[in-house]
């Protein structure tokens, strides 16, 4: 992430769901970006690396630049990427919002899942803009927490990914910035600004979005966060155990869940 508070923490897990989650949400999120031969593109705020190798498949003749401001983060990037036999990524190591390359260093830039965690989100897209090319494209990919919604319904469940909105409000993120990225990119300067949203829908009928999205990327999201919700009095271990339950209860034969993300692209 290029934020130093990152809600979801650092551990092994945190690292395969984020993997988890690129992998299944690829034609989803990723198949309309695509970078001609030759151009140069930043990828702001790239973590461990799971956008990094969809990125580099996409467009294996683009050279991209993957920057983050987790020296850990980057070794995993840069071992994931490795293990992919992937050439045309450099990472470095850098702040999104003291970044050191000239003006119009770039063609494109991309950021994904990185807004969330920031507490001034529009000044880190302000900050980018002038490292693009007149003519080049910035592509933002964001959540919101708040298109959750499942069969059976559930009071705890929904309390549980309240905790959540609200642990990551507390560390001056936002949960729910998917629904705010039009007004923040054209905020910041861009022009033609495009959001479309992109609904991830799971029933029984897709049963590798319900192991690959209402398990192992949403649920096991919500999961990692109970210890500081319990401590802090956000639930009670009981309720909080049964929305966890009840988020999982959803993966069965007669269970739906749906999550919106939004991807906005716009132009400098």
């Amino acid at each position: 992430m290029s934020d130093r508070r990152y809600v979801h923490g650092y551990s092994k897990r945190e690292s395969e769901r984020l993997s988890d989650q690129a992998e299944t949400l690829t034609g989803l999120l990723h198949h309309d970006t695509r970078y001609p031969a030759g151009s140069r593109v930043l990828e702001a705020g790239c973590g461990t690396g799971a956008q990094t190798v969809i990125l580099a498949r996409n467009s294996p003749e683009a050279s991209i630049t993957s920057v983050d401001i987790s020296e850990a983060s980057l070794e995993q990037a840069r071992q994931r990427v490795g293990n992919e036999s992937i050439t045309n990524v450099t990472f470095e190591i850098g702040d999104l919002f003291n970044l050191r390359y000239d003006p119009e260093s770039f063609d494109h830039i991309f950021v994904c899942f990185v807004l969330e965690h920031l507490a001034e989100p529009r000044r880190a897209l302000e900050g980018l803009r002038p490292l693009l090319k007149k003519g080049g494209t910035i592509t933002v990919i964001e959540g919101d927490h708040g298109s959750a919604f499942f069969h059976p319904d559930s009071r705890c469940a929904r309390q549980a990914i309240g905790c959540l909105v609200d642990l990551q409000r507390e560390m001056g993120g936002n949960a729910l910035i998917g629904r705010e990225l039009y007004p923040l990119v054209t905020g910041a300067g861009f022009h033609d600004v495009r959001v479309s949203p992109r609904m991830v829908y799971v029933d029984a009928s897709r049963p590798d979005l319900v192991e690959g999205f209402t398990k192992q990327t949403f649920t096991a999201m919500v999961e990692g966060i109970g210890d500081d919700a319990v401590s802090r009095g956000m639930m009670s271990r009981e309720d909080w155990e049964q929305g966890i339950d009840d988020l999982y209860r959803t993966c069965e034969p007669d269970g739906v869940f749906c999550y919106t993300f939004f991807k906005a692209t716009g132009r400098k």
